[in-house]
């Protein structure tokens, strides 16, 4: 084994044990520019961001007890895209030498990272400074732009912590017991045939940000909890009335980096759930605020604590450390398989993307997409473009033009893209 190595953390083991053809555990974040990508100057610029963030630069390998990762020297070559959004990029299907993918297409940059590498926040900072380093390439003229800074100067080490154990604290739960955890019921889940093949369709919509921002506040809620209501309003009106006593839950991801400092480039997430059972009283209004409720109350630092504390405990047992992998693996994706019965789709905020004003001047907007089973929407903000990147394993589309039909409806100009079926 390479001195170079390192283990991986209790999310990205999961990802190893659940990942499927249909859902990869992949995600994809782009950038857009305001010109077409020159090849020859993204390979030169991936060649150097990958010395800034060699974190990326991993094999994922397998132990007699865990999965690690081995840092690697081979070189990624950028291609045009010519696979869909959240390709495989681990397990026995995939041929690859490196678990992430650069791509483009027109003005488009494409990341594609397997998730256990990196989350989302993670997979941004790396297509920001891939993005910067293509600039600088593509504008030599721009003095200001060849003095464009991004980071804040973490060191590889830091960039490579497991910050779900360095942020441990061995202290029994208070807040959420088991014998709760084990009385969480089974959500109620979308009634469409899965697409055939294990094929996935990718939507892209575009809303005012300002719009989006202004109704939620009209509610007295966040973004996120207005868009929430929205869509679980959406799912309600698509199912049959038999089924209409389920509950509807929609999972958070939440950035641990906001409630520890950590500058990990690795994951560190955990994901909070929303749920309701419909009465037939509901409006979105009333709604949201429910939704906003439940959401805060799990996000209260005390509560984020407690949960990663949690999980990471599981991972310190005895039990655990002595059993063999293959038994690991399937204890771990019996676990995937419970929580996502308890999951109607997934809903990921990653927020308002930030860059420095010599770059700003070329990049247009951003989008994301992730893989899934069944639903998972992801939303992002640059400027005033609110992009929502939906990702949909199921044939029909009702609940997606509920959903979009009802932003138009509140008064938010919508533009969609919608992608053809890929496999």
């Amino acid at each position: 084994m390479s001195e170079n190595w390192y283990r991986l953390d209790n999310v990205a083991k999961v990802f190893l044990a659940a990942h499927t053809n249909r859902d990869p555990r992949a995600m994809r974040v782009s950038m857009t520019l305001d010109e077409d990508i020159i090849p020859e100057k993204l390979q030169e610029a991936l060649d150097e961001a990958i010395i800034l963030h060699p974190e990326f630069q991993v094999r994922i390998r397998r132990g007699l007890f865990w999965h690690y990762m081995e840092q690697t020297n081979y070189k990624p070559e950028v291609a045009e895209e010519d696979d869909r959004p959240c390709p495989i990029l681990y397990g026995n299907n995939y041929r690859g030498r490196l678990h992430y993918k650069v791509s483009y297409y027109g003005k488009r940059i494409n990341l594609d990272i397997f998730h256990a590498i990196s989350d989302g926040m993670g997979a941004l900072t790396f297509l920001k400074q891939l993005t910067l380093c293509y600039l600088k390439l593509v504008h030599p003229e721009d003095e200001g732009l060849k003095n464009a800074y991004l980071g804040n100067g973490a060191s590889t080490d830091d960039r490579l912590r497991n910050s779900y154990a360095q942020f441990y604290e061995n202290k029994e739960s208070k807040f959420i017991p088991k014998k709760i955890l084990n009385k969480k019921k089974n959500a109620y889940h979308i009634q469409s045939r899965k697409l055939p093949l294990d094929q996935l369709q990718f939507i892209e919509v575009h809303l005012d940000a300002k719009s989006i921002l202004g109704r939620a506040k009209e509610m007295g809620v966040s973004m996120t909890s207005y868009l929430g209501a929205e869509l679980m309003m959406a799912i309600h009106l698509d199912r049959p009335v038999m089924l209409r006593g389920l509950p509807i839950t929609v999972s958070l991801p939440v950035n641990l980096r906001n409630y520890f400092p950590s500058e990990t480039m690795r994951n560190f997430f955990n994901n909070v759930d929303v749920t309701h059972i419909f009465t037939g009283d509901e409006t979105v209004e009333t709604l949201a605020g429910e939704f906003d409720r439940q959401m805060k109350e799990s996000l209260e630092p005390d509560r984020i604590r407690e949960q990663m504390n949690r999980y990471e405990g599981i991972e310190r047992l005895l039990v655990t450390r002595i059993s063999p992998l293959i038994i690991k693996q399937l204890v771990v994706k019996g676990f995937s398989k419970q929580e996502s019965r308890r999951v109607t789709a997934v809903l990921s905020n990653l927020g308002k993307q930030i860059l420095p004003p010599e770059m700003k001047k070329y990049v247009t907007g951003f989008s994301d997409y992730c893989s899934t089973e069944k639903l998972f929407i992801t939303t992002t903000t640059y400027d005033n473009d609110f992009v929502l990147g939906i990702s949909s394993a199921y044939t029909g589309t009702g609940v997606i033009r509920r959903f979009i039909n009802a932003l138009h409806v509140e008064g938010c100009d919508v533009t969609v893209h919608a992608s053809e079926v890929f496999h």
